[in-house]
């Protein structure tokens, strides 16, 4: 569920294929997200490499990559399938 304040919190990700992570939340639910049409900007762009893509984790409860680049877990619950 959500933390004591209410936040939305990302508890586990997982590769599924190409830019495919299927994310559940801190509320129980399960969404596969496409995150390759996010990937514009600066901090974005090396992630096209899926070598770079693949190298992410979670760090304060949302997907952080190997550079810094995060999203918010409510935008990444609102794009998700």
């Amino acid at each position: 569920m959500k933390d004591n304040f209410g936040i939305l919190s990302i508890e586990d990700v997982e590769y599924v294929r190409n830019y495919i992570l299927r994310l559940r939340f801190s509320n129980g639910v399960t969404k596969d997200v496409d995150i390759f049409p996010l990937l514009k900007g600066v901090m974005f762009e090396p992630l096209k490499d899926k070598r770079n893509f693949i190298q992410f984790g979670l760090t304060g409860g949302t997907i952080e990559w190997y550079n810094g680049a995060d999203f918010a877990p409510e935008f990444l619950y609102n794009i998700g399938n």
